[in-house]
């Protein structure tokens, strides 16, 4: 009862297993530059004023870049580069966040060339068409300042796919120790004369084992 459960799936486990494949990630950091108006320049509660909408806009851009209008039109400029690759996919490796004015773009996928690529068109989206995602601007495009070139880097499997095997055997055990004991307690025979005994029977005779 605890081998067989083990065995079977450590079998399947064996022949299924496929390490985890290598994925890759990239950050770019934009902040706003909308030049301050001319009141700005002469007060410092306008320039103050120009900072919070900053502020504003980049927390506007934080919540579109996650969305799916942002990913399918990624997904439609790297098409026009010949580079198929669904918006679902494009929302799935998508990180954004911010902090005040400035915001980062994170992106995480499989195959490095193509991240690169994912990166670049997801940064010109941003800064080009970002008039899209913030209809508060009456169709004006925020101007944003791209800090960083993307660097690709390998990120390795998190635990849980490292242990995803021995987790596997680990729950067999304890399928089959469960199911062992299961059967034992449903089990209906008599293994001992004390247990008949027990049960108020007299024993009359005993045949040994050997």
């Amino acid at each position: 009862m605890v081998v067989i459960p083990t065995a079977v799936v450590l079998v399947v486990g064996l022949v299924t297993y496929s390490p985890p494949g290598t994925a890759y990630n990239a950050g770019i950091r934009f902040i706003v530059s909308q030049e301050p108006s001319e009141a700005a320049a002469e007060s410092d509660e306008e320039r103050l004023a120009n900072w919070q909408t900053s502020e504003y806009i980049v927390n506007g851009l934080t919540d579109w870049v996650r969305g799916g209008q942002f990913a399918q039109l990624v997904s439609e400029r790297l098409a026009e580069s010949g580079l198929n690759i669904d918006a679902g996919a494009v929302r799935g490796s998508i990180a954004a966040d911010n902090t005040r004015s400035m915001m980062t773009l994170s992106m995480t996928f499989g195959d490095a060339a193509a991240l690169e690529a994912m990166m670049n068109a997801a940064a010109a989206v941003l800064v080009e068409e970002n008039e899209v995602g913030l209809p508060q601007l009456g169709g004006e495009t925020a101007a944003l300042v791209q800090l960083d070139q993307p660097i690709i880097n390998p990120v390795t499997a998190g635990i849980l796919e490292q242990l995803q095997l021995p987790l596997r055997i680990v729950l067999a055990v304890g399928a089959g120790v469960a199911l062992a004991f299961l059967v034992d307690y449903l089990d209906p025979s008599v293994r001992s004369k004390e247990e008949l005994e027990e049960m108020g029977l007299a024993v009359m005779g005993e045949i040994p084992r050997k």
